[in-house]
């Protein structure tokens, strides 16, 4: 199988604007999980570290998410020479839910902007891009699966490159749906815990930049991606499988295709929504994939559940954890809350490590998962 890498990645978000702010601040113990006005805790990027970004690029133009994505892209393409005028170079975009915001400001007469593909062309157009854009969207996975369509499309031998980017902001909109569910918790999320209750929601970007050519790689160590599958549990459509073999068939096709076993995984990046069906799938899933044994995180706690962001940015952060050697601890995670138990990380743990993998899954019981290997070149 070709080798494709990791060249650069970007993360925006509430805790920095770059992935070395994020992981740094995550790594001290720092969450951008704060109450709103509303009175509902969420994670929200401040105006005052936006908008003095937007202005210095000339973005006022533009929507929230359609800025975030160039300026998650702008500082991931600035680490290297990739270029995305370069007709080798694929561009993909991850959102669930992209321009709705548009709806609730009373815009919604013109339909044009909240299409998705619409809202990627309009980013491809910014950059001058020389390739039309693959959007993923499929729920919560969809930043990981993004990752995963990159790494075939460079296989497939029509591209050497690809820009893979996520983002989604917080609205009313999606507000009002987890609520329908009476799934948002009234305190920040607790991943695992006995005393979860529920989602806590956030928005952000990131994006990773992906090459098979090693030459464009910084340093010695370099970040591989390894093998990744999807699976749907055909369960239900807001509900995940009540046993959790289908995301396991999905962590044990990655890991095998990897030639990874258990005891070589230094971690497990889980999804780790803090509400009690996915939490329960997921460590069912954990255990028939005999990662019973793993250390095991979440970090909705710093970043709360930012949709078809979360795959890229936690994936992102499970790279420079990987890289350094450490286990970042479950924000508010405290007692077991889970019938099957887990090596769930409550305390920064330093660890070695080649290989973590990371899982996401999502409504319409769709799974993902993916192994991440750090290489000497």
């Amino acid at each position: 199988m070709m080798e494709v890498f990791v060249a650069a990645g970007n993360i925006v978000s509430p805790l920095g604007t770059t992935a070395r702010e994020n992981f740094d601040r995550v790594r001290a113990g720092e969450s951008g999980i704060s109450r709103q006005p509303e009175g509902f805790f969420a994670s929200v990027i401040p105006d005052e570290v936006l908008q003095p970004l937007v202005t210095a690029s000339g973005l006022s133009g533009y929507t929230k998410f359609e800025q975030l994505l160039i300026l998650s892209i702008q500082d991931a393409l600035a680490q290297t020479t990739i270029s995305l005028r370069d007709k080798r170079t694929a561009f993909i975009v991850s959102t669930t839910k992209g321009n709705i915001a548009l709806l609730e400001q009373g815009l919604g007469a013109d339909i044009k902007p909240m299409q998705l593909h619409h809202t990627a062309l309009k980013t491809a157009e910014y950059f001058q891009a020389a390739n039309r854009p693959v959007v993923i969207s499929n729920a919560c996975i969809s930043g990981l699966l993004a990752i995963l369509i990159g790494q075939r499309m460079i296989r497939s031998g029509q591209y050497d490159h690809a820009v893979v980017c996520g983002a989604d902001v917080l609205t009313k909109f999606v507000l009002s749906g987890f609520q329908s569910f009476q799934a948002v918790s009234d305190e920040p999320c607790r991943p695992f815990d006995a005393d979860r209750k529920g989602i806590t929601l956030g928005e952000g970007a990131a994006t990773v930049v992906l090459t098979k050519n090693k030459t464009l790689l910084w340093g010695t160590d370099a970040i591989r991606l390894g093998e990744g599958a999807s699976s749907n549990d055909a369960n239900h459509i807001s509900g995940p499988s009540r046993t959790g073999a289908e995301l396991a068939s999905a962590i044990t096709r990655a890991m095998q295709q990897s030639g990874v076993q258990p005891p070589d995984i230094g971690f497990v990046s889980a999804h780790g929504t803090a509400t009690l069906y996915n939490d329960e799938m997921e460590a069912k899933a954990f255990h028939l994939s005999g990662l019973q044994h793993v250390p095991v995180n979440s970090l909705k706690g710093y970043y709360g559940h930012t949709l078809g962001a979360a795959g890229l940015i936690e994936a992102i952060i499970g790279m420079y954890s990987m890289q350094e050697e450490v286990v970042i601890p479950t924000a508010g995670f405290a007692s077991s809350g889970i019938s099957h138990p887990l090596m769930v990380s409550s305390q920064l743990e330093p660890r070695p490590m080649a290989h973590y993998i990371k899982t996401t899954s999502g409504f319409g019981g769709c799974n993902a998962a993916m192994v991440f290997s750090k290489v000497k070149l």
